[in-house]
């Protein structure tokens, strides 16, 4: 029994291991993208430039970003874990609208070191505007079903609008924010979208 117990510790320490030097790899690609794209300009770098100044190959960054544009938008894997485990502790009795807007504020906080370089490159590049897109598509269901579980009778249409309303609060909240501004001065537009958005739908009527 104990020699099986060790050979699982020695089997879940191995994965560990390789799960460990697979995000490393994941952050030192999507680092050393974003330092390149930000001296050089989107267009201007190539994969083939991430990858040799990463020190790895073409293959190795696909297998870990399905495009250059990705390299941008997708979420560190912690920090998707992190997102999964925030939909599950918002406890049951907050407000859906309430609920929604922590979600939001939480989110956007965690895109500090990124979104003023996203907005940037989504201002010169119509492949990075359409990359941006995507990365609301790929929240949006998920947020789309939490969100039909918390509302009352699974009102699906109710959560629909709480969604929408959000996402065009955050959408506004990036036009309006000067990218040379403050981070912060982001995040406060996007708490005032946020309050001007849903003060019909914090206390919806009938």
């Amino acid at each position: 029994m104990a020699r099986t117990t060790g050979q699982r510790c020695v089997v879940d320490a191995v994965q560990g291991l390789r799960e460990r030097k697979k995000l490393a790899a994941w952050r030192t690609i999507r680092s050393t993208a974003l330092r390149l794209i930000g001296e050089r300009g989107f267009d201007a770098v190539s994969v083939e430039d991430i990858a040799r100044e990463a020190g790895v190959s073409r293959t190795t960054f696909f297998s870990y970003f399905p495009s250059k544009e990705a390299v941008l938008f997708d979420l560190d894997p912690v920090e998707v874990q992190r997102w999964q485990e925030m939909l599950d502790q918002v406890p049951d009795d907050v407000p859906l609208w309430t609920a929604m807007t922590d979600v939001a504020l939480a989110l956007a906080a965690s895109l500090a070191d990124r979104l003023p370089l996203q907005k940037r490159l989504t201002a010169q590049s119509p492949d990075v505007c359409s990359a941006a897109q995507g990365t609301c598509d790929t929240f949006y269901p998920d947020l789309h079903e939490w969100l039909t579980r918390r509302s009352p009778d699974a009102d699906r249409v109710h959560a629909a609008l709480v969604l929408n309303t959000a996402v065009a609060a955050v959408a506004t909240a990036i036009e309006a924010w000067d990218v040379d501004d403050p981070f912060e001065d982001f995040l406060q537009i996007l708490r005032d979208c946020l309050r001007w958005a849903g003060a019909g739908l914090a206390h919806p009527v009938g």
